[in-house]
């Protein structure tokens, strides 16, 4: 085996190489003639891979800019490149030669040196951190818009907003109204045609019929007649055609058959309801029975607007019973809150009890919660029936709701407590109303007393007789005949208790 020391060569080694000649100085190699040591390792063992290091976060060396302070650090990579470049020439010149070969152990040995990070060469450690990139949105021109695609005009969006203000088609009946007499609607209207559309104009014409001025309501339609952009309108018709009917300004027809069957269903229950509200209830019933025949059947709630007018009078409860019969027919109903409780109170006084009961079902049946009113109607309609404790059960009910009492509904309440005699309830109610802030009517006085002469409280029937004559109501006849004799009886049974006192106490005398 021969052993030879590594030349020392005037060129600048390898950093391989100069690391290991400082951490071990001299090292001696074996070189073997033989063929097997001349053969070269693989490529893996004579460059192994390093871990790649993670980059230095927070220096951007790419976008920072070369200052004077740098020099040192230029130089230094420069000479960097020039040794990386010498490494390279030496690594051919051995792989010509052949003369120097590691082993794997060497190898090893000298990779594991390299596992951890290596150094940072030496520059300006106090390195400043580079400015973010400029945003694509930071460097557009201020002061130019952004281009629309579509694009629309300021007449067409204002007409969208005004065509279907209130304010702006109540402010057209205003304007209306306050034109001469000789003047036509028209003035005003062709003013504002350009922001009117279909169906606006029905708000206006029923606002001149609340003004009292069906005249102008016509000279409109007429004029929106003759607007192909307003009309063949049907809510503009049946507002007319209501407001010239409440105003019996309505020229009515010879053959209601014929117009029944060409007219709109709104057109037709536009017409029922001007009769009604103008207090045409035989035209109104004429109407709705040729429509019945003709079959078109009308809203539900003409024929309970039509009921409750009728049921006023007590010489149309015939056709009540009729227009009664032929709404229970009917299975499409559509009946508001306001509806059922007319409907309610004009069966009450026609004794149609059942159908009380049924509509206050079907009520609660369509998902709605019943109001105080409707609980008032059904607790009345009860107490007439005289059914007391079920109409106690619809208290309860009521009271589990909590609704709100008002005085219809404390009124009803305090009589159907003085029917069963319940004087500690009626009491606590009759104060209940008073919280509310609700004064007495002279039927809750009238019920009060009687109460308190049934349980023989003369005090207190004075005293709410004295409540009573200070809200200025005066007591009847019957009431007050009542009052005194019960004072008399009062006086009488006192003196007998007296005499029969005395007698227990001087048995001889």
């Amino acid at each position: 085996m021969n052993c030879f020391f590594l030349p020392i060569s005037r060129s600048p080694l390898p950093p391989l190489e100069r690391n290991l000649l400082n951490n071990v100085g001299v090292s001696p190699t074996a070189h073997f003639s033989t063929r097997i040591y001349h053969r070269k390792p693989p490529r893996n063992l004579r460059h192994p891979r390093h871990t790649k290091l993670p980059p230095d976060f927070g220096v951007n060396l790419f976008l920072k800019k070369p200052t004077t302070d740098t020099d040192t650090s230029l130089t230094d990579s420069i000479q960097s490149d020039q040794d990386d470049s010498e490494e390279e020439e030496e690594e051919e010149v051995e792989e010509q030669d052949g003369d120097v070969v590691w082993e794997s152990d060497e190898i090893e040995a000298i990779s594991s040196l390299f596992q951890g990070r290596i150094p940072q060469k030496p520059g300006k450690l106090g390195r400043e951190r580079p400015l973010p990139l400029p945003l694509p949105h930071k460097l557009r021109p201020l002061g130019l818009p952004t281009p629309k695609k579509h694009i629309r005009s300021s007449r067409a969006s204002i007409s969208k907003e005004v065509y279907k203000n209130p304010s702006f088609l109540t402010g057209l009946a205003r304007e209306i109204k306050d034109l001469a007499s000789d003047q036509d609607a028209s003035v005003v209207l062709c003013k504002w045609a350009r922001f009117l559309r279909k169906g606006s104009l029905s708000l206006t014409i029923r606002e001149l019929g609340h003004m009292g001025l069906p005249e102008r309501a016509l000279q409109a339609f007429c004029w929106a007649e003759k607007q192909p952009t307003l009309f063949p309108d049907d809510r503009l018709l049946a507002s007319t055609v209501e407001v010239l009917a409440r105003h019996h300004q309505m020229k009515v027809p010879l053959d209601l058959k014929k117009f029944t069957s060409m007219a709109s269903r709104n057109v037709i229950e536009a017409m029922a309801r001007g009769f009604i509200r103008a207090g045409s209830l035989k035209l109104a019933w004429k109407l709705l029975l040729v429509s019945k025949h003709g079959k078109r059947m009308l809203d539900s709630s003409v024929y309970a607007k039509l009921i409750f007018e009728l049921g006023k009078n007590p010489d149309k409860h015939q056709l009540v019973e009729a227009l009664l019969d032929d709404l229970g027919e009917r299975e499409d109903l559509n009946l508001s809150q306001q509806d059922c409780t007319a409907i309610m109170k004009v069966c009450v006084r026609l004794g149609r009890f059942d159908i009380v009961e049924n509509l206050f079902n079907w009520f609660k049946q369509s998902g709605r919660d019943p109001s105080v009113v409707l609980y008032t109607t059904l607790i009345h309609s009860r107490y007439s029936e005289m059914k007391y404790r079920e109409a106690l059960a619809v208290v309860w009910e009521m009271e589990a709701s909590e609704c709100l009492l008002d005085l219809p509904a404390f009124r009803v309440v305090i009589r159907l407590f003085v029917a069963l005699n319940d004087l500690p309830r009626a009491v606590r109610y009759f104060a209940k109303m008073k919280e509310a802030g609700f004064s007495p009517t002279y039927d809750i006085y009238h019920d009060m007393i009687n109460i308190y002469l049934a349980s023989g409280r003369l005090a207190k029937c004075k005293e709410i007789c004295k409540e009573a004559e200070m809200a200025g109501f005066k007591l009847d006849n019957h009431t007050a005949s009542r009052l005194s004799e019960l004072e008399r009886e009062i006086r009488v049974s006192q003196a007998l208790h007296w005499a029969a006192h005395e007698c227990r106490e001087n048995p001889f005398e």
